[in-house]
């Protein structure tokens, strides 16, 4: 007879969102809990990312770090972004005008966000779970088949599992959303960003700065030291000239659009591009299977809300999760599930289709346009209480957030 493990969770996708669950799950649920993730890159005896990338993990979802222990271990790594402002300009235009600033602070001494390679926080978090005892299968999730009180789960290496609850964490191209029959609504954008990291002679205190481009959003994120983060938006067949370009070349190129506030600039890595787009599913929600960050949506980088809104899917899972396990219920049973599609379905449609709107609107290529567009973004400037509502929705903290994204254990 097959031997089949048992879990309270299954999570497929050891990435940043699969790795803050399980460790949310394990802080609500508690040392007995039998909890899993599974993904290939476990294999290793100790796997490090090499991704490239450094992530802005806004007040909130840092606030949820520290509730899990997770911020301790990265802190070193994390640069505060203290300033944040906006141009709205042509490539060639003698002058960027700031049409809105925001000041990088949410609450006193707690800036609005962090830049934090992600390398960095996805080994810290792996650690972590390893050392608080969750089970890291290095394989994916090939099938399951939902049940009354639980779903029978196959896993690519052979193996089998039953468990109270599937979250699909395994990204944009979700084979479990797949298997479960749930469609998406979505659109590319036929643009890329262009990310690397840049060095610069001089310090950049800490302030963020996007240009709006007629191509599309060009920002510049404070790393540690004399580091930025650049998120560079081209149209897709322009983004793979780019790249195909030598590097003294694609210098220059970054000169126009970086400035020479910073003095001299060095590209420190090797420059690569995403494609973007826009995707939501049908329904974050299965039978006793939950889709979390970009299983259930991506969106347009133009807000850096990405990591974020995942982030947002784990405090509001686990919360529910947690919730019922004190209450005796079925942690994966359909009320438990709906909650959680409840609370975060209508924010994040909210987030997709503003990141899509702005993109669309400063796409637009027409000074009347232009001119409507940065009359607006001068209005908020003069409006301190707008200000401020826009920048705590952003950071995670507006409304009725999760506990974890107060910064509240479980």
């Amino acid at each position: 007879m097959e031997r089949r493990q048992t879990y309270d969770a299954v999570i497929a996708g050891g990435g940043l969102a699969g790795l803050s669950l399980a460790l949310a799950l394990r802080q609500g649920l508690g040392a007995g809990a039998r909890l899993a993730v599974a993904d290939p890159a476990f294999a290793a005896a100790r796997p490090a990312s090499t991704d490239l990338r450094a992530s802005a993990i806004a007040a909130g979802a840092r606030r949820l770090f520290e509730a899990l222990g997770v911020w301790e271990a990265v802190a070193a790594e994390a640069e505060p972004i203290l300033a944040m402002e906006i141009t709205d300009s042509k490539l060639g235009d003698a002058a960027r005008p700031i049409f809105l600033s925001f000041d990088g602070e949410v609450e006193p001494g707690e800036p609005f966000a962090h830049m934090v390679p992600n390398a960095r926080l996805q080994d810290a978090m792996t650690e972590l779970a390893r050392a608080r005892g969750i089970d890291l299968l290095p394989t994916t999730v090939s099938g399951f088949a939902a049940g009354p009180t639980h779903t029978a789960l196959t896993f690519a290496d052979g193996s089998a599992a039953n468990a109270a609850l599937l979250a699909a964490c395994d990204g944009a191209r979700s084979k479990l959303r797949a298997l479960a029959g749930i469609g998406v609504t979505g659109w590319p954008y036929g643009q890329s960003a262009l990310v690397m990291t840049v060095g610069h002679e001089r310090p950049h205190g800490g302030k963020a700065i996007e240009h709006f481009l007629p191509a599309g959003p060009f920002a510049m994120l404070p790393l540690t030291g004399n580091r930025c983060s650049i998120v560079w938006t081209e149209a897709t067949d322009t983004a793979a000239r780019l790249l195909a370009l030598p590097r003294v070349l694609l210098k220059d190129e970054l000169e126009r659009r970086f400035g020479l506030e910073l003095g001299e600039i060095e590209i420190l890595d090797e420059p690569k591009a995403f494609p973007l787009g826009f995707q939501m599913a049908r329904a974050f929600i299965g039978e006793r299977l939950a889709l979390v960050g970009d299983a259930a949506h991506t969106i347009h980088p133009i807000a850096g809300q990405g990591i974020n809104m995942g982030l947002r899917d784990v405090a509001a899972l686990a919360e529910a999760v947690t919730d019922a396990a004190r209450l005796g219920l079925d942690i994966g049973g359909p009320d438990v599930l709906e909650r959680y599609q409840r609370w975060r379905r209508f924010d994040t449609l909210a987030m997709g289709m503003a990141t899509d709107g702005l993109n669309r609107l400063f796409g637009i290529r027409s000074d009347a346009v232009r001119l409507v567009r940065d009359v607006g973004l001068g209005l908020v400037e003069r409006l301190p209480a707008l200000k401020s509502f826009f920048i705590r929705d952003a950071a995670g903290i507006g409304g009725k957030a999760p506990r974890l994204l107060r910064g509240e254990a479980l």
